[in-house]
């Protein structure tokens, strides 16, 4: 990029009105009706009111605004703004240059930009996400400094439709060639706003700090809230228009990103409306508020009776002995305190006892053991665990890692039943003994060289007894969501290709209960665990086919029917599932992490409370 100052004095804030300041921007230009020329090019004649610029592929020469925001870091450039619009709410004011370096312009900077007209796709063409308009290969002339900003544009309740996205054309699903109404539909009035100064005030926390310096806000304070403050995912076509992705354009060097947690307040945060593949839509802001702290406490369920089994699920986010101490005594803390030391705890993501160090190894008895004895240390019992070793490299997950789901058991109130020599590749069956249902392998794999399971985690197969009766437990840790289309994805409604795998996932699953309900009807069977799918998704369905099979969550009250947090979605991933004989249960999702910056892991554990 080159940038020339131009040698005139510095304008000054107090002495210049928005009306001089489009004409000093503006110049021989200002009666410029349309992109004739080159030279005649507005901001708003490059943004274009779809979502493809009408001048892609196009020199530009001479555009004219103000600078509004620059960002040193990561995807270096700044953004400009018009500050005499055309009128016409689908075409924004405001637009990115892409420099490649550190600008030498500042906020207030009035520019003159020629360059090259673009569309930038984060993730690839290939990842549904939607394009950036920027202008690259720029040259910059700073005209004046010192000017105010244009006014930003206000997001609040008022300003975002409720509807979230038009349904694509009929060819491919594409909304890019649909002229925007940003009336009507959400991604349409976001669209219209790309690159222009945009301002919340006092708004909500819906998704916490993340490692990465960002946060999410609702500008819509009832739009299916939680019952701790957050925005609950409910459906497919319930996406929450009001969520907005916040970053500072102040690297974390100069400013400390502010931490936040679910619930707490935003007092305000001003800055270009930008773009990009972790959220969508989201405030670069240039100014950031303070946040006030909302009070939210992490939960503890209470404490199993005499005569009822708990069991729980938890994933512990890939969890392997090089992990710090301090990993393994929160998680510890969070079993004894949290979940009150179930009897029976499923856990996801426990890695080999290498991590993701791609060696070979593939036990995970250093892993368990550092977590067992962690739990003793906080109080709690002695666990006992049972699992399955996976074949190397065969179940998903961090490369290396090798991860598997693993029971956890307390002996001195449940005793499994240990029985045949289950292994990675054999298939544990179901056999009647005594009256009863059993299982031919336990701890056995739930037909492990089906092609449902391919790189993926299977399920792990368990026979229990509480006070002499007997409990199949089925641990399960289905195909992640990786390479399905976001929500603000160019295509609408959104491919979700990884629902192919869970759904075959929850086939083999529901056949295996119902072998277990065709030898003994009202056998107590408990699938559990990381689905990676909604309450409403066809893979929960698949699972519930029959009636085999109920989900637990929908004994909960809607606002409390999460156990993740996505780009500012509370949302459900992790079930827990009961067959009919279990008629009666006090289940409960223990919200400990997903609402938190400070986490033990990025999933709620959940459990599962009943008399056998």
């Amino acid at each position: 990029m080159t940038t020339r100052h131009l040698s005139r004095p510095t304008v000054a804030l107090a002495a210049l009105t928005v009306a001089a300041v489009t004409s000093t921007l503006l110049g021989a230009n200002a009666s410029a009706s349309g992109p004739a020329a080159a030279t005649d090019v507005r901001i708003h004649d490059i943004q274009g009111d779809t979502r493809i610029s009408p001048l892609v592929g196009r020199q530009v020469s001479d555009v004219s605004g103000v600078v509004t925001g620059v960002r040193p870091y990561g995807s270096r450039g700044f953004w400009f703004q018009d500050p005499r619009g055309d009128g016409d709410p689908a075409t924004s004011e405001g637009v990115f240059v892409f420099t490649g370096s550190t600008p030498a312009v500042r906020p207030g900077d009035s520019v003159r930009v020629s360059g090259r007209v673009g569309e930038y796709y984060y993730g690839g063409t290939g990842s549904g996400n939607q394009s950036v308009t920027q202008i690259s290969g720029a040259d910059v002339t700073v005209v004046s400094s010192g000017l105010p900003l244009p006014a930003p544009e206000v997001l609040d309740e008022d300003a975002v439709p409720e509807r979230y996205a038009p349904r694509g054309d009929a060819a491919d699903g594409g909304i890019e060639e649909l002229r925007l109404r940003p009336g009507r539909y959400a991604l349409d009035r976001y669209e219209s706003l790309e690159g222009m100064n945009v301002r919340v005030d006092d708004v909500r926390v819906v998704g916490a700090t993340s490692p990465y310096h960002d946060l999410w806000v609702s500008i819509e304070p009832e739009q299916n809230p939680t019952a701790r403050g957050g925005t609950r995912y409910g459906g497919y076509d319930e996406q929450n228009s009001g969520r907005l992705k916040v970053t500072s354009l102040t690297p974390v060097s100069e400013r400390p990103f502010p931490t936040a947690d679910t619930g707490d307040r935003l007092s305000a945060g001003e800055g270009p409306l930008d773009y990009d593949q972790y959220g969508g839509y989201l405030l670069a802001a240039r100014e950031l508020g303070r946040v006030t702290d909302g009070g939210l406490l992490r939960e503890e369920t209470r404490p199993q009776r005499r005569h009822e089994l708990a069991v729980a699920s938890y994933n512990v986010e890939n969890l392997d002995p090089g992990d710090p101490q301090a990993t393994f005594d929160r998680l510890a803390e969070g079993v004894v305190r949290n979940l009150a030391t179930p009897d029976i705890l499923a856990l996801e993501e426990i890695q080999d006892d290498s991590g993701p160090t791609d060696d070979g190894t593939v036990t995970a008895d250093a892993t368990l053991r550092r977590l067992t004895d962690a739990i003793v240390a906080a109080g709690g019992p002695r666990y006992a665990w049972r699992g399955i070793a996976p074949q190397d490299k065969e179940d998903g997950g961090q490369p290396g890692g090798n991860i598997r789901n693993v029971f956890l058991f307390n002996p001195h109130r449940v005793s499994f039943v240990d029985r045949g020599e289950g292994d990675a590749t054999t298939a544990t069956g179901v056999f009647k003994r005594r009256g009863k249902a059993a299982l031919t392998h336990s701890p056995g794999r739930i037909d492990p060289l089906d092609a449902a399971w391919e790189d993926s985690r299977k399920p792990l197969a368990g026979e229990f007894r509480f006070r002499g009766r007997p409990v199949i437990v089925v641990a399960n840790h289905f195909a992640s969501k990786g390479g399905d289309q976001s929500l603000h994805s160019r295509f609408q409604p959104p491919t979700r290709s990884s629902e192919v795998q869970r759904l075959r996932q929850a086939e083999v699953v529901n056949s295996f209960v119902k072998d277990v309900l065709a030898v003994q009807r009202k056998a107590k069977v408990v699938v559990l665990g990381d689905i990676n799918d909604f309450e409403f998704s066809p893979t929960t369905e698949a699972l519930t086919d029959g009636g085999v099979l109920s989900s637990a969550v929908y004994a909960l009250a809607a606002e409390d029917r999460y156990t993740y947090v996505y780009q500012g979605n509370a949302q459900v991933l992790d079930q827990t599932l009961v067959s009919p004989g279990i008629r009666r249960y006090d289940y409960d999702i223990v919200h400990t992490n997903a609402e938190f910056a400070d986490q033990s892991s990025d999933h709620d554990p959940q459990v599962i409370r009943f008399r056998p």
